[in-house]
């Protein structure tokens, strides 16, 4: 076993109790709402050093994290699903920012970590570690609807026990127009990553378009990687990251994670992956009011998104 391995071990033994300090409300931070656990470490997130050569994955939450960071692993290993099963994704994409009792921190395991790296973050633009930065690190960021960022949040709030409870669909919602969950308003989050990407080297994607030509996309992240993999290994990382194949694939479903931190009985990590789910979740008057929320919130803006 690894030495990261070995760190992480106990987070894969569903055997093992784990105080979670469940459903604590949010924290402020600098004005940006966290979970609490989150906050508890932030002093070691804000001082991060990056290293020449990492990568960073940023996303707002529930817009495709996992999705991207088992591309980049596939692409970055020229498609050798053996070196992709060496760990879970959360071992082989380290989150960041993470932090709850009992565990190992996401900077712990960061640290432990060989360059180069690739890091998960779900970090807003004004409080992602300077060292990235420092270290000219490429970013990939991924960008989703908010309808169905909204659906996919709320559904993973009730079977992630580390964030606070959601309430009802309609007061998360509520929530979520005015910015009150973790990571704060999903506005200011992707606005902010697309503005730095029209100055600095950062690939920014669109989940609505990973949905409608995975292929195109992945060849997008190879190029930005330096990578030049031949058309059949990129045929096999797009059929080997396809929802129905990670849905399955026990290292990237989030499956080893125990029932006391994620229950996967109420909602699975892994729920859909599709684009329009939004559409069976909100009522004709909740959509209405969320279409001029949306309205409000691109007003400023040249980017788009597709429903």
């Amino acid at each position: 076993m690894s030495t990261l391995r070995r760190h992480l071990h106990p987070l894969s033994c569903t055997d093992r109790p784990v105080d979670m300090a469940s459903r604590r409300p949010l924290r402020d931070l600098s004005g940006l709402p966290i979970l609490a656990a989150f906050a508890d470490n932030w002093e070691n997130a804000k001082c991060f050093q990056a290293r020449e050569g990492d990568l960073m994955i940023n996303t707002y939450p529930k817009s495709g994290t996992t999705w991207i960071s088992e591309i980049v692993e596939l692409i970055l290993h020229n498609g050798d699903t053996k070196k992709t099963q060496r760990g879970a994704i959360y071992e082989r994409v380290p989150f960041l920012e993470f932090a709850v009792p009992d565990l190992p921190t996401g900077t712990e395991i960061l640290n432990a970590m060989e360059s180069p790296r690739v890091i998960k973050s779900h970090l807003p633009v004004q409080i992602t570690p300077e060292s990235f930065w420092e270290k000219n690190c490429k970013v990939i960021y991924v960008a989703r609807n908010p309808k169905d960022v909204l659906v996919s949040y709320y559904h993973f709030h009730r079977m992630a026990v580390v964030h606070p409870d959601p309430g009802t669909f309609d007061e998360f919602i509520q929530n979520f127009m005015k910015g009150n969950i973790s990571y704060g308003p999903w506005g200011d989050h992707v606005k902010g990553w697309w503005k730095l990407a029209k100055q600095r080297d950062i690939l920014y994607l669109f989940y609505e378009d990973m949905l409608e030509d995975p292929k195109r996309e992945i060849k997008k992240v190879m190029k930005y990687l330096g990578k030049n993999l031949p058309e059949d290994v990129l045929e096999d990382i797009k059929q080997r990251t396809s929802f129905k194949a990670m849905k399955e694939n026990q290292m990237a479903n989030y499956s080893t994670i125990p029932s006391n931190v994620m229950d996967q009985s109420i909602s699975p990590f892994m729920r859909k992956g599709t684009c329009g789910d939004w559409k069976s979740h909100l009522t004709v008057a909740q959509n209405e009011l969320f279409d001029e929320y949306y309205k409000k919130e691109m007003s400023d803006t040249d980017l788009t998104f597709r429903f």
